[in-house]
């Protein structure tokens, strides 16, 4: 094991998953129930939650994911900004990875998939739409649960901080045009005041209530523990407003799921093949640049993410509830922590082989 690895090895506690995380693919199967359950029996309420629009942004929704990812945001440090340069390979893998790789390669397999594999058996009038969703999916890089695959992997938190910071500053600015140039080559019509509005409403003004929020709780006295305090305070409230989002959704979907249930299996191939494809790449892109296990795990964690708070809200505010866009996203939710725990298990599994291939790639 390398000094780095050994020190990030007794810096990285703190970041334990918690009982609602670990279930979190029950706790969508319960949404799913309740959701379908309450649209069919109060289709009337839901109708009026789903008009309540300005400027085609649905203000419960735009409420629920305000709550949802703040508390997530508060986390981020940009001025961890600086350790970029001491983590530059690791880093570098991982750039490459979620923004020049993910994103077209989920595009690529969504046209797979979605457009020929499954077409047959999927509504002909939402293929479109399902591959927006998939393409909104991995347009952006998880920033909040990649802090627990990086703890479970003994990753060097430091390298964690620093490349979620700068992932969230890219995504301010790169997160509109990359969505708008896949969904263009998937011939999908996007109006760009909506995915504008969207990157304002769920990108730009979060990430400024969080960071303003967070600087006032620092500057107070103890300001490290009151941060703290007030994240692990939110924190419930963000897993309610998740819950809250998914039952909104599934209200609406709950008619088409019911007449085709098989539609989420299927939909979650190429999210699944996208997530065990991109990590691996990732992974033996640093194990060949020689970067240390404690970057590479968190690396390839990351580079395999999806920000699927954000993709949800951006499904809805620019295909609606009931679309296939909005389905496509919450497939990402279902799946998201048994196959990332299931990649936290092959890095960890691999260390051995992992630091003999970089002592190596060294000679």
């Amino acid at each position: 094991m390398t000094a780095q690895c050994e020190v990030a090895a007794k810096t990285s506690a703190g970041a334990e998953m918690g009982f609602f995380e670990r279930w979190l693919t029950l706790w969508v199967f319960l949404c799913i129930a309740v959701g379908i359950a309450l649209g069919q029996w109060l289709p009337g309420v839901f109708h009026a939650l789903g008009s309540w629009e300005v400027a085609k942004v649905n203000l419960p929704v735009g409420a629920l994911i305000w709550v949802m990812i703040i508390p997530m945001l508060m986390k981020i440090d940009f001025g961890a900004l600086h350790e970029v340069r001491a983590h530059a390979r690791g880093i570098g893998v991982t750039l490459f990875i979620n923004w020049a790789v993910k994103p077209f390669s989920m595009a690529l397999l969504g046209w797979i998939f979605v457009r020929h594999v499954f077409a047959p058996y999927l509504p002909a009038e939402q293929l479109d739409s399902y591959v927006a969703g998939l393409i909104l999916l991995a347009a952006a890089p998880c920033t909040a649960m990649v802090f627990v695959w990086s703890h479970l992997t003994k990753g060097d938190p430091l390298f964690t901080l620093s490349q979620v910071a700068l992932n969230d500053v890219i995504m301010i600015f790169a997160f509109a045009p990359l969505v708008a140039l896949l969904l263009g080559l998937s011939a999908i019509t996007v109006p760009w005041d909506t995915l504008l509005i969207s990157v304002a409403m769920y990108i730009i003004i979060p990430v400024i209530i969080a960071q303003a929020w967070r600087r006032r709780a620092l500057s107070r006295e103890h300001g490290v523990a009151v941060l703290a305090g007030i994240i692990k305070r939110l924190h419930p409230w963000s897993l309610i407003a998740l819950l809250a989002t998914l039952v909104l959704l599934f209200a609406f979907q709950g008619e088409a799921i019911l007449k085709q249930p098989w539609v989420i299996l299927m939909l979650a191939v190429p999210i699944l093949i996208q997530v065990f494809f991109n990590s691996s790449f990732a992974y033996l892109l640093n194990r060949r640049f020689g970067v240390a296990h404690c970057v590479a795990g968190p690396s390839a964690l990351i580079g395999a993410s999806n920000f699927f708070e954000l993709a949800v809200a951006a499904a809805i505010s620019l295909f609606g509830f009931e679309s296939g866009a909005a389905l496509a996203t919450v497939v990402g939710v279902l799946i998201e922590v048994p196959v990332m725990l299931a990649v936290v298990k092959i890095v960890n599994a691999s260390k051995g082989w992992y630091e003999a291939g970089k002592a190596q790639a060294h000679v």
